[in-house]
């Protein structure tokens, strides 16, 4: 389905709508009323207010795996550590840059329905490998028996998507565009440490 900027504009709509009332919570009227368009124009294009979700989060979803594809190519020669790193700023930079929409579809992913399943068969495993490979690397096959790191695994994952479950921990502090950019160099920062602390730990261990 080809974008437009009308079709851009109901989608902006929805999600804005979608983070502030929930999706059962916001009709199809709600969000042409707030995107100034004729109900039958979202009839037109999504088919009903589920096809405009499925095609809002496949669109969020495909640039967010190229994201992370550009991050991988163009970091490539750098070490393991510093590959994830910039990896990580380039998944936190986009999941602030589309604020809204990343609150409401972690919310969702955190029940389970049949929405849910689909984006766990499709995208979020391929999310799941990347992040986990580019992980795993920063060690060494000799430190990896010195710390179970599975867990360390969750604790970054868990890292990525908290900002995203618990927005309003942060709704007084992020508010326009320059504070997303420092919550973004803050928190990717704060992750920087995290990560170093990690490898240094195991190398300890390892010694």
């Amino acid at each position: 389905m080809k974008k437009t900027p009308t079709k851009q504009k109901v989608i902006d709509a929805a999600s804005s709508l979608f983070f502030q009332n929930g999706f059962h919570g916001t009709s199809v009227r709600d969000i042409a009323d707030k995107a100034a368009v004729n109900v039958s124009l979202i009839s037109y294009y999504f088919k009903s207010k589920q096809g405009l979700l499925e095609y809002a989060v496949t669109q969020y979803y495909e640039a967010y795996l190229e994201t992370i594809e550009i991050s991988l190519m163009e970091n490539d020669p750098l070490p393991p550590l510093e590959k994830l790193k910039h990896l990580i700023g380039a998944i936190i930079q986009y999941k602030q840059h589309n604020h809204q929409l990343s609150c409401f579809i972690h919310r969702e992913l955190s029940l389970d329905s049949v929405f849910v399943r689909e984006m766990a068969v499709t995208y979020l495993a391929k999310e799941n490998y990347v992040i986990s490979n580019a992980f795993y690397a920063i060690f060494s096959e000799q430190k990896g028996r010195h710390l179970d790191k599975r867990f360390l695994l969750m604790q970054l994952k868990g890292m990525l998507t908290t900002p995203y479950l618990m927005q309003y921990e942060w709704k007084d502090h992020v508010v326009g565009e320059f504070s997303h950019r420092q919550f973004v160099r803050n928190y990717t920062r704060t992750i920087d440490k995290w990560l170093e602390y990690v490898v240094e730990q195991d190398t300890e261990k390892a010694r």
